[in-house]
């Protein structure tokens, strides 16, 4: 099975991708891909410049290039859940994959503010409204190179909203993998 994720920030990716990790999933994230990019061209792993890398990336490459390299690295047999999946053209190349689903993950504003606030990033955006104005940025683009969330989100398989408690969310997942 191949679970590929996609949500706002904050929204609990990362906590779904953990408890998946601890069932037997191996873990990929496209934005690993940009990372070791950066790391090897000597820049600081930023919000901002993994931003421009991926959409540097897509241009050269096409818009699912960071999913279609994630891909490339998949071993037949293993279980995968696949993070950072951030436009529709990613999203459309993980659900060709067989027994791929993508799941969008959702919580309100105010929570995923306060889930920013409480991690301590550096570089993450101070007020509300920053973060607001941020995310409205990656939310929708017209260029096929860019971050396209809503794009994304549009082709999910399902919908897990994240308002609750680490358990709530694990009973979720817990549910949505009996269904498959």
């Amino acid at each position: 099975m191949i679970i590929g994720l996609t949500g706002e920030n904050c929204a609990g990716k990362g906590t779904i991708a953990e408890y998946l990790r601890e069932r037997g999933f191996s873990y990929l994230s496209l934005s690993d891909i940009l990372r070791k990019e950066l790391s090897e061209e000597g820049k600081e792993i930023t919000r901002e410049n993994l931003i421009n890398k991926g959409n540097a990336l897509r241009r050269e490459h096409g818009p699912g290039a960071l999913a279609k390299k994630t891909i490339n690295r998949l071993e037949p047999g293993k279980d995968y859940v696949i993070d950072s999946i951030r436009n529709g053209a990613e999203a459309a190349e993980i659900k060709k994959l067989p027994s791929a689903r993508l799941l969008y993950v959702s919580a309100s504003p105010e929570i995923r503010f306060a889930r920013m606030k409480k991690r301590k990033r550096e570089n993450d955006p101070e007020s509300f409204e920053e973060f607001l104005k941020t995310e409205a940025m990656e939310m929708k683009n017209k260029e096929a190179d860019r971050q396209s969330l809503s794009d994304a989100f549009a082709l999910a398989d399902r919908r897990i909203a994240n308002q609750g408690s680490v358990e709530e969310l694990r009973s979720k997942i817990e549910m949505f993998l009996k269904e498959e």
